[in-house]
């Protein structure tokens, strides 16, 4: 039987992460998976959208943009399986570079799926069968989640997928139900929508994009519109029949009801915890009623030595709240003294077209927590850069303390504003108010200038509106 200090179950963001950073911490270090190396966010996730979505906003441009941009063709040719074939050479670029970051860090990799068999031992079967033995001081479930739908929908990953079959296949949809308006629908929206597919995003919740600000979500939701995307918010869908031709489905808004039909659905309305078939029941770990993993904040389980990461726990479904949840395990395991992490505070970023993210809390959110609140908001439409880029949508909102002047959190929608928040999380980190962000002097001209006009906004010193 192979001894380490430390096996991790799962490689994708965090568990890879939590492997390297406890090799780096002295820790004799594997790690199990089951299926690829970098898990779902690396191989059909995260990165390979990433990829399509590049593609798609080039698509949109040479489709409906070519006038603006003073540019003239005669027969385009978008050829969206090239678009997918590049989504994949990116994703095989870079799990191979987890292969070489395991060898780098002298991390044993076993290839199979893993089973408890006590709290200090594992029994590994690989794809042929074959098993073997594991033991370990500390063990880190990183075993992620998996896409779900009601058993009366019938998935049969050609005209009714999951995310995974989505991004795979290489034929456009001519016309796609997407159910689920979250970040995964409303990224597919986007690169079917600019492929010139007929899109129509299902959302049961009032907005869409539910998780995020409401005036967010009402932004993305007219840029939407404006790009011909039929998006029916506040309807849930009743039925889902596969057709020869494709799918047809009931959806309803208070007593109304109205039948769509498309070639294809996709069905992405959430994801449940993959914390079954491990044997955790047989040796006492604690969960919820969901099947998410119960942890404390240095990631430990109720049982010595078993702590969980990323998705199973159902703390945060985000790569970069995973990978930091392994570093924080990997530091607890070795002794380190660790600082608990505020998911509140984590960034969050959904890359359609305009770019939603934010951090902290919404407006009302803060207000039903007792603070009293100022708000600078500042519209890209004002800003010079996001003019000249034509991506004028949007806007950057700021939300602070009126008392000490504390961030209290972000919102924005607009062109590149995910690579925009870390500068307003890291003023969080370091307790930096709004004041210290408008003293803070940014380039001209660049798309940040909108970061310090919504920070002049909290005091109402507005320069460009």
């Amino acid at each position: 039987m192979d001894q380490y200090d430390v096996v991790v179950i799962g490689a994708g963001p965090g568990g890879y992460v939590c492997a390297i950073r406890t090799s780096q911490n002295g820790l004799k270090t594997a790690i199990v998976e089951k299926e690829y190396m970098g898990g779902v966010c690396l191989n059909v996730g995260c990165i390979p959208s990433k990829a399509l979505l590049k593609n798609a906003d080039l698509a949109h441009t040479l489709r409906e943009r070519t006038r603006e941009f003073g540019v003239s063709f005669e027969n385009l040719e978008l050829d969206y399986s090239e678009a997918v074939k590049r989504s994949r050479q990116v994703s095989n670029r870079l799990t191979k570079g987890v292969s070489f970051l395991m060898k780098k860090n002298d991390i044993d990799v076993y290839m199979g799926k893993a089973k408890f068999k006590s709290k200090t031992e594992l029994e590994v079967t690989d794809e042929e069968g074959k098993t073997q033995n594991l033991s370990a001081k500390n063990i880190v479930i990183a075993t992620g989640a998996s896409s779900f739908a009601p058993s009366s929908w019938k998935i049969d990953d050609e005209k009714v997928v999951f995310y995974k079959k989505a991004i795979l296949q290489e034929e456009l949809p001519e016309s796609v139900v997407i159910i689920g308006a979250g970040a995964i629908g409303v990224e597919f929206a986007t690169i079917w929508n600019s492929y010139g597919s007929e899109v129509t995003l299902v959302e049961m919740l009032p907005d869409i994009l539910p998780l995020e600000d409401e005036e967010s979500s009402k932004e993305l939701a007219k840029a939407y519109k404006k790009r011909g995307i039929n998006v029916l918010s506040g309807h849930k869908v009743q039925d889902i029949e596969v057709t020869d031709k494709g799918v047809k489905i009931t959806v309803s808004i208070d007593d109304e009801e109205k039948t769509l039909e498309a070639d294809q659905a996709l069905v992405a309305i959430g994801f449940r915890p993959n914390s079954s078939g491990f044997g955790l029941e047989e040796i006492g770990v604690e969960m919820d009623d969901k099947g998410n993993i119960q942890i404390d904040d240095r990631m430990a389980t109720n049982v010595d030595g078993v702590y969980a990461i990323g998705d199973v726990t159902g703390k945060l479904l985000l790569a970069h709240a995973a990978m930091k949840q392994g570093i924080v395990c990997a530091d607890a395991m070795a002794g380190k003294d660790t600082q608990p992490i505020d998911y509140k505070m984590v960034p969050r970023a959904t890359f359609s077209n305009p770019q939603v993210a934010s951090f902290g809390y919404k407006e009302q959110e803060a207000k039903d927590e007792g603070y009293e609140i100022k708000v600078g908001r500042f519209p890209f439409s004002a800003n010079g850069k996001a003019l000249g880029l034509g991506e004028s949508s949007g806007f950057i909102k700021i939300i602070s303390d009126a008392q000490y002047g504390e961030i209290l959190g972000t919102h924005m929608v607009g062109p590149e504003v995910s690579e925009l928040l870390p500068e307003l999380t890291l003023a969080r980190l370091m307790e930096l108010t709004a004041h210290e962000i408008a003293m803070n002097i940014h380039t001209h001209p660049t798309l940040s200038e909108a970061l310090a006009e919504a920070a002049e906004g909290i005091s109402g010193e507005y320069l460009h509106i």
